[in-house]
């Protein structure tokens, strides 16, 4: 009886093992085959990301091209196909591509520049949107208690260098002046959080400090000489309008000897002395780097952490420190002109 017993159980479990093995070797065949799709569908993928950008200047346009060459590099280019869109600086521009961006429901969005991610992410609640050559995103996404995660189809790269640090190289180098100009687009909203975040830098080193604001490029030449004639040095913040308008404000500036401290290496080059800046190019690099991760990994933008650039670097323009008789110490990089 207890043979007998055996004998059934063994026989119960052969049964049984047979069986898991016929449903399992279904099962995997069925799930090769399915995997086998999958694989075979992404590996035909083209990625179809659309580039907002505000206006084309060095800085956004290098921003741009890193991450594009990341994207590309990455993906392969066969695989990723960009639209890529300029507004001129106009706002209402920035709406009517990232509209037609999500019409044609392309997979990712890049805003390049704070017009145009309000403009993509105000299009759409689903495509992923990046930014970059952003100042400030709880300013841009209107979020007063910003945490670095938006929490929503939102994120990107800030091309914020230490405000603190800025102020100091303007010590450094100015040691002996009394006043400090800040000189930025009253439409920019970030622009006008770096003047208001920077003024307390400036005053706690001694400075007296006084804003002057300009609406749109129609008056930079006249809101710069008022600026220049009524102080010693200026800062001028990462700005849009005042990038692509540095040969005016040059002229003006060069005019009456007012030397300017910049917020990023392409006003400096324009129009500036000296800046703590970051590499565009690297920003966008980071960018394409998250854009990859969300279009291939599946990472959840709405949990993804605002990047920073990787390094800033101390840099000048050699003819204009000679011509206003700067001395610049050893640890600055000249810009190439």
């Amino acid at each position: 009886m207890k043979m007998t017993k055996k004998v059934l159980a063994a026989a119960t479990a052969a049964l049984t093992v047979t069986a898991a093995l016929a449903g399992c070797t279904g099962g995997t065949s069925s799930n090769n085959s399915t995997a086998a799709s999958a694989t075979q569908a992404d590996a035909g993928k083209v990625y179809n990301v659309g580039i907002c950008q505000l206006i084309q200047h060095e800085a956004l346009d290098a921003a741009t091209k890193g991450f594009k060459d990341t994207l590309t590099e990455k993906l392969g280019a066969d695989k990723v196909k960009f639209d890529e869109q300029n507004a001129q600086g106009d706002s209402a521009n920035c709406a009517t591509i990232c509209n037609q961006f999500v019409s044609s429901n392309y997979d990712l969005i890049l805003g390049n520049g704070t017009a145009a991610l309000q403009a993509a992410y105000t299009a759409t609640p689903t495509i992923p949107v990046l930014g970059t050559s952003i100042t400030d995103y709880g300013t841009a996404l209107d979020m007063a208690e910003w945490t670095g995660v938006s929490g929503m189809n939102v994120s990107g790269t800030t091309d914020l260098a230490p405000l603190d640090k800025q102020a100091d190289m303007l010590k450094e180098l100015f040691p002996d002046a009394k006043t400090v100009g800040i000189l930025y687009c009253s439409a920019e909203a970030n622009s006008k959080y770096q003047s208001d975040t920077i003024t307390p830098f400036f005053e706690s080193a001694g400075y007296t400090v006084k804003t002057y604001s300009f609406a749109d490029s129609n008056d930079v030449a006249a809101v710069t000489k008022t600026a220049c004639d009524e102080s010693d040095v200026l800062y001028v913040p990462t700005d849009n309008t005042a990038a692509s308008n540095t040969g005016i404000i040059d002229n003006t500036a060069s005019a009456s000897k007012t030397p300017i401290i910049a917020g990023e290496e392409g006003i400096c080059k324009g129009c500036g002395v000296a800046t703590l800046s970051i590499s565009y190019y690297e920003l966008g690099q980071k960018t394409g780097e998250m854009a990859y991760d969300i279009l291939v990994n599946g990472a959840d933008i709405t949990s993804l952490k605002v990047e920073s650039a990787p390094s800033v670097t101390k840099k000048y323009v050699k003819s204009r420190c000679d011509a206003y008789g700067i001395t610049v110490p050893s640890d600055y990089e000249a810009i190439e002109e």
